[in-house]
């Protein structure tokens, strides 16, 4: 009885968890789906979050790659008078991305909701 109560009150701290990173990111950021990206991208900057390795295996087409891992001294590249798009391969880098880019003043930010990993739209691979 006590091992189920135990595996209840974790998935319960989990949930939660999962919970307030959702409140979280929608204080900072619009979560969008290919759809809305799709009516977004021509007035948005596209940021690509991963490693460059995986950028130059295939990325969203007219994305830039901004890994997570140097955004911190890259980020004043970013333009803050557009909107922003961040995609990582899931959503993970892209809501930590968004909470530091909108401590830093950039007012309008947008979450690919499906990341990479899900993409469907036209992509781009950087020749060997």
């Amino acid at each position: 009885m006590s091992f189920l109560i135990t595996v209840l009150v974790i998935v319960i701290v989990w949930g939660g968890w999962l919970l307030f990173n959702r409140y979280r990111l929608n204080q900072v950021a619009t979560l969008i789906d290919e759809n809305q990206f799709t009516q977004l991208k021509r007035r948005a900057q596209i940021i690509d979050l991963r490693e460059k390795r995986d950028f130059d295996a295939g990325h969203i087409l007219g994305a830039r790659s901004v890994p997570y891992s140097t955004l911190k001294q890259l980020y004043g590249d970013i333009r803050s008078d557009l909107p922003v798009i961040l995609y990582d391969q899931g959503q993970t880098l892209s809501s930590r991305a968004a909470s530091f880019l909108h401590k830093k003043g950039y007012p309008t930010i947008y979450v690919l909701k499906s990341g990479y990993r899900n993409w469907n739209g036209k992509t781009k691979k950087r020749d060997a």
